[in-house]
């Protein structure tokens, strides 16, 4: 078994610490990211809710998500992952066009 590191996660303007395997420290941290994106989101989309309304509806959105028929979560992260080294590839072919 691993050793546990503690790290801060930071959902919804709360820091949570928590003990987690070295190892899944990057997919913990790109989650919580996920979450606070998907509050963001759901805070422009309805106006005037209150946090935890907020959270609710992207644990709604989440349980939903991973539940869909078909879904697989490890194609989801790798399709995370190619489309942001696309993303680098554009960016870097536009600054080198402004140039």
């Amino acid at each position: 078994m691993s050793e546990l590191i503690p790290v801060n996660i930071l959902i919804a303007d709360r820091t949570y610490r928590l003990k987690i395997e070295s190892g899944d420290e990057e997919m913990v941290r790109k989650t919580a990211g996920l979450i606070n994106e998907k509050i963001s989101d759901f805070k422009t989309q309805f106006a005037g809710k209150d946090m935890q309304d907020y959270v609710s509806m992207v644990l709604l959105w989440f349980a939903t998500e991973q539940n869909r028929p078909g879904a697989d979560p490890v194609k989801w992260e790798e399709t995370v992952s190619r489309l942001a080294a696309l993303e680098k590839l554009v960016d870097k072919a536009l600054s080198s066009e402004e140039i």
